[in-house]
């Protein structure tokens, strides 16, 4: 049997976006000021982890912020798209009230984690999930008896939580998704199990200019 691998997953730091509550999706958004200090700040705290290598969605929130853990840990950055957010089509661009404005019935199926709910142009959620979980598998079986990073987004994280703890994917959320934040997994062949999850001590002390983004905000 494969010996197991640890998994540190992370979702990109801040953007201007995310303090806007405004929805990404695969739209290519930069880290804002405080989101590159966080990126610093996380690769200082996995730089003594001895990755065997750091994956990263190839949108540039995550590419940045992986990039900085990479440097930190002396390992090259793999970039992979499967890592991407969830698509979310028409909502893409539009903050969390413009979305209800706009189409009232098809937040209320979102609200309500919906698996074959799909914005226009967007992802279902049961695909999103599917792709999520197949692509941290297959990273993190390459890696048996090592550790690596994956970073990611923070629908990207939740699906992984949901994985590793047992829980349902229409279940409402209830844990924290935070920017840069440090959550870790086990991978067995069995699959994940969860080993600690959103540990922000390394990002005491942020600048103060934007507020701290965290996933509880509509499902993502």
């Amino acid at each position: 049997m494969p010996e197991p691998t640890r998994v540190f997953v992370v979702r990109h730091g801040e953007t201007a976006w995310n303090v806007d509550k405004r929805i990404q999706g695969h739209l290519d958004v930069p880290l804002n000021e405080r989101g590159r200090w966080q990126a610093e700040r996380l690769a200082q705290a996995l730089a003594g982890e001895q990755l065997a290598a750091v994956y990263s969605s190839d949108l540039q929130r995550a590419r940045d912020t992986a990039a900085a853990v990479a440097a930190a840990c002396g390992v090259e950055l793999r970039l992979d798209a499967q890592l991407r957010e969830r698509a979310f089509g028409r909502f893409e661009g539009r903050t969390f009230e413009e979305i209800e404005q706009h189409w009232p019935d098809d937040v209320q199926r979102w609200r309500r984690r919906d698996p074959g709910f799909d914005a226009q142009g967007g992802e279902r959620l049961d695909a999103f999930y599917a792709r999520s979980l197949e692509v941290a598998l297959r990273h993190a079986a390459r890696h048996p008896a090592q550790a690596i990073a994956i970073v990611s987004h923070g629908g990207v994280l939740d699906c992984l939580y949901r994985a590793a703890a047992g829980i349902e994917l229409s279940a409402a959320r209830h844990w924290q998704v935070t920017n840069a934040a440090v959550n870790r997994l086990l991978w067995t062949p069995q699959g994940f199990s969860l080993v600690g999850w959103n540990d922000t001590a390394h990002l005491e002390g942020a600048p103060e200019e934007a507020g701290e983004a965290t996933s509880s905000t509509p499902p993502r």
